[in-house]
Order: C-alpha cells, then sequence, then structure tokens
C-alpha cells in the first residue's frame, strides 16, 4: 500500500494531519494541484483506509479535565479468556482513553483521563481493582506534557 504512495500523497497526509479542517481549495493550492485531482487523492486515500477519521482536538483542561496518567495492567492469564474478558471491559470504560497491549513490566497500558483525583481514585479502587483479570495496577501520574505530536512521522 505504501508503495503506491507519491510525495503529493504525503504531503497531503502531513497537511491533513495537522489540520483536517483545512478546504480542499486550500490543500490544493498548498501541494500544487488544482482542487478536482485533490479531491481525488484525499479520496482514494480515505477509500483505501490510509485515511481513517477526522477529528477536532479538545483541550482536556478546558473541560476541567485535569487529571491524566497511565496504567500498567498485569493481568491473569491462567484465567479463561483473561485478555478478552479484559478488554470488553476496558472497553466500556469512557475514562480509558486508550489501552495498549505492550511487552516489558506490564500486559496492558492505559490512557487513562479524570475530572480530578476523587475522580481518578474512584475509578482506579472501585472501577479497574475489581475487574477479575486485573492482578496488578501501577499507576504513572503526568505532571505535564511537553510534547504531542500529532502528525506520524512521513519521508517520501
Amino acid at each position: 500500500m505504501i508503495e503506491d504512495l507519491d510525495k503529493i500523497d504525503f504531503q497531503i497526509l502531513r497537511l491533513l494531519q495537522e489540520n483536517s479542517n483545512i478546504t480542499n481549495l486550500s490543500l490544493s493550492k498548498r501541494i500544487g494541484l488544482s482542487p478536482a485531482p485533490t479531491l481525488e487523492r484525499v479520496k482514494k486515500l480515505e477509500k483505501n483506509g490510509i485515511i481513517k477519521s477526522y477529528h477536532a482536538e479538545v483541550d482536556p483542561l478546558a473541560l476541567g479535565l485535569t487529571v491524566k496518567t497511565f496504567i500498567l495492567v498485569n493481568i491473569g492469564w491462567h484465567k479463561e479468556h483473561a485478555s478478552e474478558n479484559f478488554l470488553r471491559k476496558v472497553n466500556e470504560i469512557d475514562e480509558v482513553a486508550e489501552c495498549n497491549i505492550i511487552t516489558g513490566d506490564g500486559d496492558f497500558l492505559l490512557k487513562v483521563i479524570c475530572k480530578d483525583l476523587q475522580a481518578y481514585q474512584n475509578l482506579l479502587f472501585n472501577v479497574l481493582s475489581q475487574i477479575p483479570e486485573v492482578e496488578r495496577l501501577k499507576t504513572l501520574m503526568t505532571l505535564s506534557t511537553v510534547k504531542n505530536r500529532k502528525v506520524l512521522p512521513l519521508s517520501y
């Protein structure tokens, strides 16, 4: 799939990652094509699943979501369907923004966003720790975010 992309496709991807709200006219001017072929290329990138969706980036602090943590989770693999059961339950928890299967000190890494420490404590003690498959939770508290790049490192 990547072999089918050219320099212009990569430029489109970079520009749309930087600002998905850019108009087709502005995009076409930035990449040096007329609007019709630009739109065709964008539609092709969407159709091929390279562009999955478009999002508005929302500032969590502006909405009163002041706590961001990462949680290392170890599950009991000896329990039947442990991974599937854990993932099903985690997918139902709105505060879990990301769930990654990892190697190393844990089995999963959760990115959690909560209103405040009280909400986080409630989530930790009354929700996550109550999932039967969970054997250990280790919180990594975020003090501040110094880099939050949304643009993938594309080279062409």
